[in-house]
């Protein structure tokens, strides 16, 4: 007994150990796919953006391009304002501007025409042009799929290409120019620049870049230079945004990643609570009718002979029955019980006492005349 006593604190201590070692494996792979499942809804979340917006995956934006002239070793360098351009620009620079629409200041405008570098003019407004590159004139627009049909390497070596709706060029000064696509695509030398204007934005745009020889020309008129500077406003420089909230500072990505670490802990939560087991299917009790019970008892106490029993087993519940009809309570003395119920009845009291409190029956007959006294008695104080 003292070695039993002395060896169960010991397994259950050494069970201990098991059982921490069991669970947190447990926990720690869910932590991990926790971890896992945040960085696949960071990478995969469409991050939004207006059209040509460098940072934009939307069907719009330009993330695919820039993310290709990267790859390929072009240094591209996102300006979010004029200031950033003039920082940026080199001799040796190409500049992309798109978006002109919201370049409305002409003082920002002359600011990039002084600019150092090559131009690439991604369908320039009216305003656009005539800072940039007055001697060029809009002509009919076309829509169809064209090739090259011109000198220019570049295109030559994108093919055809699906521009969409697009506008043409032609110079209006007689200057000298190359001109693809039926004018889509022109390019000329002014000032020691070269300046390339394409009237089309569809093709350089995420959507786009899947169709025909889209994404080629895009990637070489683009990556002509080692350095691009990219500028493609999204809104009008120098005007003043709304006030946000702290909400609107808080990635969306990083609300993503909360709600999957809540469903971890909640996870952890319902595995650790306490179980109630599994279901056990039970058969039903089987009914068994009051008649069907009293008789298999009477047929017990008769083959035990067992009239003792059965007589006792009479009275009390006859007992048990007159009580509360007599107002008497469960402790009452068999003297006041037997008084009563003869006063009740209007029987004899030796009558009452002997079938209430009187000896077991002898014979089988005895009993069965006790069952039918005591049931006479109870129904006279039932009427009465």
């Amino acid at each position: 007994m003292t070695t039993s006593a002395a060896v169960r604190p010991e397994s259950s201590t050494a069970g201990a150990p098991g059982r921490w070692r069991s669970w947190r494996w447990a926990v720690l792979t869910l932590v991990v796919l926790a971890v896992i499942a945040g960085i696949g809804a960071y990478l995969t979340t469409p991050r939004p953006g207006g059209e040509m917006d460098a940072a934009s995956t939307g069907p719009d934006g330009a993330h695919a391009l820039v993310t290709l002239l990267r790859d390929n070793g072009v240094e591209v360098i996102v300006a979010g304002s004029i200031d950033d351009v003039e920082r940026a620009a080199r001799p040796a620079t190409l500049i992309l501007v798109a978006q002109s629409q919201y370049l409305t200041d002409t003082t920002l405008l002359d600011r990039l025409a002084k600019t150092p570098g090559d131009f690439l003019l991604v369908e320039p407004t009216a305003r656009t042009r005539a800072a940039l590159i007055p001697g060029l004139r809009i002509s009919a627009a076309s829509t169809f799929d064209s090739n090259p049909n011109c000198a220019l390497r570049e295109a030559n070596r994108a093919g055809s290409v699906r521009f969409g709706p697009s506008d043409t060029y032609t110079a209006n000064d007689g200057r000298a120019m190359t001109r693809c696509y039926n004018g889509v695509l022109v390019r000329y030398r002014d000032g020691g620049r070269t300046i390339t204007v394409v009237g089309s934005t569809d093709f350089m745009t995420n959507e786009g870049l899947l169709e025909a020889g889209n994404a080629a020309l895009a990637m070489n008129l683009a990556g002509d230079r080692p350095r691009l500077i990219w500028y493609a406003p999204q809104h009008i420089e120098g005007e003043t945004s709304s006030p946000t909230s702290i909400s609107d500072l808080i990635p969306e990505n990083v609300t993503w990643i909360v709600w999957q670490l809540c469903l971890v802990v909640l996870l952890v939560a319902l595995w650790k609570g306490r179980r109630v087991g599994p279901l056990v299917a039970e058969e039903l009790p089987v009914v068994v009718r009051a008649s069907e019970t009293v008789e298999g008892r009477g047929r017990l106490y008769r083959s035990r002979r067992a009239r003792d029993r059965a007589a006792d087993a009479l009275r009390t519940s006859t007992l048990q029955r007159l009580r509360p009809r007599l107002g008497l309570g469960a402790g009452a003395a068999a003297p006041a019980v037997v008084a009563t119920v003869a006063q009740r009845a209007g029987a004899d009291a030796q009558f009452v006492a002997y079938h209430l409190y009187g000896p077991p029956p002898a014979t089988d007959n005895d009993l069965l005349q006790l069952a039918r006294a005591l049931d006479e008695i109870e129904r006279q104080v039932t009427h009465s």
